[in-house]
């Protein structure tokens, strides 16, 4: 179960005002993190606790196809990201990385910045603890499940890789 506060954002979020282009050079997920949206909100990086929720309308990660983006959410604490649609690319990045992406367009019609959300990620049921209201996401299928649950593909593949020796 994921619990966190909402911060949300508009359309066409994409992944250069996630993590600016001028941090590509970096590969420390720290370091990362202290640069996480500061392009689009300044107060990002100080105001995220571990466990909040990031919401955007529609999609959201577009522009290049660089795994930065989902790193430096999940470094800063980012719980899962919630938006009515997402770029391919970064929601295969995100997957592989084992950061939970859930499309919900109710969710993020009758969701507010600052709100408390808990999510199941096993059943989609996201629960707005701020305003009563209950939204359903699509659940993950067992196996993007178990990718997420491991911290991502490489976790994954190690555990699978060690399983079958």
């Amino acid at each position: 179960m994921l619990k966190g506060k909402v911060f949300k954002y508009g359309a066409d979020v994409n992944t250069d005002v996630i993590i600016p282009a001028r941090y590509l050079n970096v590969s420390d997920p720290a370091e990362l993190a202290k640069h996480t949206m500061e392009d689009i909100d300044k107060d990002f990086i100080k105001q995220v606790k571990p466990g909040d929720i990031v919401m955007a309308t529609t999609n959201f990660g577009c522009g290049s196809s660089r795994e930065h983006a989902p790193i430096a959410l999940k470094a800063a604490g980012v719980s899962c990201v919630i938006a009515k649609t997402f770029a391919r690319i970064f929601f295969r990045n995100a997957i592989n990385i084992g950061l939970p992406l859930l499309e919900c367009e109710e969710a993020v019609n009758k969701t507010k910045a600052g709100d408390i959300l808990e999510v199941d990620l096993a059943s989609g049921k996201i629960k707005n603890l701020t305003n009563g209201l209950v939204f359903i996401a699509k659940p993950y299928p067992e196996f993007m499940s178990e990718l997420i649950a491991a911290g991502g593909l490489i976790e994954y593949t190690k555990h699978k890789l060690a399983r079958s020796k």
